[in-house]
């Protein structure tokens, strides 16, 4: 069973509920459909009604089990509101700006995430929203988790026919959202990619933190960024495998990294990838994706107090489905 089947058979032991505020584009439909029939996860799908039950039928796209949701007539439109002006006022929300924004289909799928009589566990979005547009609102009306220093984002690569990493299953971090982080934030990143890989792939991390150095071969302010966020990440987690910095090559290639980092115990086996900025992590992923044909799951978002997925603009809907059990996972884990 490949990865992405095995988190679906995990999703299918507990049912939730997952918002797809991009119900009028047709990846999210099928993604729906897709969803639905394998029975992973109940989806509610926001947008005019009409529009999107039209452009179903005429895809021939079965969504008869999905909840549809159209803000300006839910019965909850009001309730959100004053819950949004609420949340916001001390930043200058007015509640005439609150009604506006409830009426963006991010918004109130948050605001359903937010409200626990709704029973929505997690959301999806990004299939037609930046990364900004779907993590903005996350953050304003959902927070970041408990004794979470950093949001970041990361990627679940899994490399076809690929014997590096866990059978080809690496997480990539992060690759979505903060640009250029520093050595505590890069530390950060770290040790939430960590705990992402044991929770979703459920096997033990082995991070490497990247550079173009290994162990000194260069020397300048960037490899120094990164020793330094190796050692905090080992004096905050001493029990973690992590070592640094790797050239890539070194990180997952045994043969490399016996003459590049010979005694290292995480060279050469590392499933956890660290990028040091975002340059570096965004490119990395793509290059990936694009030339070994590899799955990409994300980027998928930790350190927010309830599961809130992001995608990639160039996702199909496979991938969407994907995030969506990947998302209704850690709402499970976050239980």
């Amino acid at each position: 069973m490949n990865f992405i089947e095995s988190i679906k058979e995990r999703a299918r032991k507990e049912i939730k509920t997952i918002v797809l505020p991009e119900a009028e584009d047709i990846r999210t439909l099928k993604a729906a459909e897709m969803t639905l029939k394998e029975k992973y996860a109940n989806i509610i799908l926001i947008g005019n009604k009409e529009e999107v039950l039209k452009k179903a039928e005429k895809n021939n796209i079965n969504i008869k089990e999905a909840q549809i949701v159209e803000p300006k007539t839910n019965q909850n439109y009001e309730k959100y509101s004053n819950l949004l002006y609420e949340l916001r006022k001390a930043k200058g929300m007015t509640i005439e700006k609150a009604k506006e924004l409830v009426l963006d289909p991010v918004y109130f799928g948050m605001l359903m995430v937010k409200d626990e009589e709704t029973k929505a566990d997690g959301l999806v979005s990004g299939a037609i929203h930046s990364t900004a547009d779907t993590l903005r609102p996350a953050l304003q009306i959902l927070k970041t988790a408990p004794d979470t220093k950093l949001v970041s984002a990361f990627f679940i690569m899994v490399v076809p026919n690929c014997e590096y990493g866990s059978n080809g299953t690496f997480i990539f971090g992060d690759a979505g959202l903060n640009a250029n982080p520093n050595p505590e934030e890069l530390s950060e990143i770290a040790i939430s990619s960590s705990k992402s890989f044991e929770q979703l792939v459920g096997q033990e991390p082995k991070v490497a933190m990247l550079s173009y150095s290994t162990y000194g071969s260069a020397k300048s302010e960037l490899t120094e960024k990164v020793i330094e966020a190796t050692r905090l990440v080992k004096e905050k987690i001493p029990e973690l495998k992590v070592d640094g910095e790797l050239q890539l090559d070194a990180a997952i290639i045994p043969e490399v990294a016996t003459s590049k980092a010979p005694g290292s115990d995480i060279a050469g086996k590392a499933n956890v990838l660290i990028f040091p900025d975002l340059n570096a992590g965004n490119i990395g992923y793509k290059l990936v994706q694009r030339l070994a044909k590899a799955e990409a799951y994300g980027p998928l978002c930790q350190g927010i107090s309830k599961p809130v997925n992001d995608l990639s603009r160039g996702c199909n809907y496979k991938d969407i489905a994907g995030v969506i059990a990947i998302t209704a996972v850690q709402t499970q884990i976050s239980k």
